[in-house]
């Protein structure tokens, strides 16, 4: 992909209510992306979202990613769980 987004990217929301907050990639095609947390935005239910309005942390859920390529089950913990691992090392990059 042109953008470097794919299966498994862990991307930031940069419009909409959810607007800061960050999401993995579960599926995309040329114009939009599905989303999920773990937590409001559930496997199950992913949010579609236009790719303009994401932005790419150039970070990638290799376990996850692996998952989802190879049709393996993801829970939402595990999702919700590398999330929020990922949100507390951007903070600790930040204060430092």
């Amino acid at each position: 992909m042109k953008d470097g987004i794919q299966l498994g990217s862990v991307v930031l929301s940069t419009q909409g209510r959810d607007k800061g907050m960050y999401f993995v990639v579960v599926a995309s095609d040329e114009n939009y992306v599905w989303l999920a947390d773990g937590g409001m935005r559930k496997l199950a239910s992913p949010k579609r979202k236009n790719r303009k309005h994401v932005s790419d942390s150039s970070a990638k859920l290799e376990a996850i990613a692996a998952k989802l390529a190879e049709g393996k089950k993801v829970f939402d913990s595990e999702v919700k769980s590398a999330l929020r691992q990922f949100a507390k090392n951007q903070q600790e990059k930040q204060n430092v």
